[in-house]
């Protein structure tokens, strides 16, 4: 049985100050009864908030990385930094990021790599955009995605590989894929990872699921079998909201 995974992505938003009180309220509001917590500030608000959540159930990621160890590249950050800091998980490909910053097949793969070998856990994103969907394309755009996100790797490394499937048209929107639609799309993908390693790697890696999760909405996408929890967006930037998915995933 996969242990769901519940992560706040909190993009461009908050100062250090709210960042801290959010990060407290979390771990006062939840415990470890519950499904696996993990918090994705930007760059600069991982220290304090490490510093809330050290010692807690709740864990820390980035948003993003950089595949060099180090050098002359202005406005990256590399996986040693975000370890140092004390991440544990990071978001590679997002849509946004795909979408605003170039970031493509290629790179993603490669940031994902470099995730691995230095021992970060990679949240891989994939995603159609509302085109590919209304033309059928669908099944293809999210193969595509995943297998060269995942070329090449060895069975124990994808094993270790988050997925996160986040419908580039449901994001920001308020419009929510339904949860059999959801499911078709993360079974899709469960299906792949089984023809292309086994059914042991496919069955053990989680599936999140990541466009405009809501309290009102997560209780019947979580109850899929092939959905593994959710990445969250602006619901996890109040507590409140945040606990009451964390709930439905429990």
């Amino acid at each position: 049985m996969r242990r769901k995974l519940i992560a706040g992505n909190w993009k461009m938003f908050l100062g250090i100050e709210e960042a801290k009180s959010l990060a407290s309220a979390v771990v006062n509001l939840t415990d470890n009864n519950g499904p696996d917590i993990l918090l994705c500030p930007s760059f600069i608000l991982i220290p304090p908030v490490q510093e809330v959540v050290r010692g807690s159930h709740v864990r820390v990621g980035a948003q993003n990385l950089y595949w060099e160890e180090k050098g002359a590249y202005t406005g990256e950050i590399s996986a040693m930094m975000l370890l140092d800091a004390g991440c544990t998980h990071v978001l590679i490909g997002h849509s946004e990021r795909r979408q605003y910053f170039g970031e493509t097949d290629s790179t993603v793969r490669r940031k994902t790599a470099t995730a691995l070998e230095k021992g970060l856990i990679p949240v891989v994103c994939v995603g159609e955009t509302l085109e590919d969907r209304e033309e059928g394309r669908t099944e293809t755009v999210i193969e595509n995605q995943i297998s060269r996100a995942l070329e090449r790797f060895k069975a124990e490394e994808a094993a270790k590989v988050v997925i996160a499937y986040e419908p580039v048209w449901a994001i920001g929107t308020g419009q929510t894929a339904t949860p059999e639609a959801a499911q078709e799309v993360h079974s899709q993908i469960r299906r792949w990872i089984k023809d292309r390693y086994d059914k042991e790697i496919a069955d053990g890696i989680r599936i999140l699921y990541g466009g405009s999760i809501k309290p009102d909405n997560a209780t019947e996408l979580f109850s899929e079998e092939d959905i593994d929890g959710g990445l969250v967006g602006g619901a996890s930037l109040n507590a409140d909201s945040f606990k009451a998915i964390i709930d439905a995933a429990g």
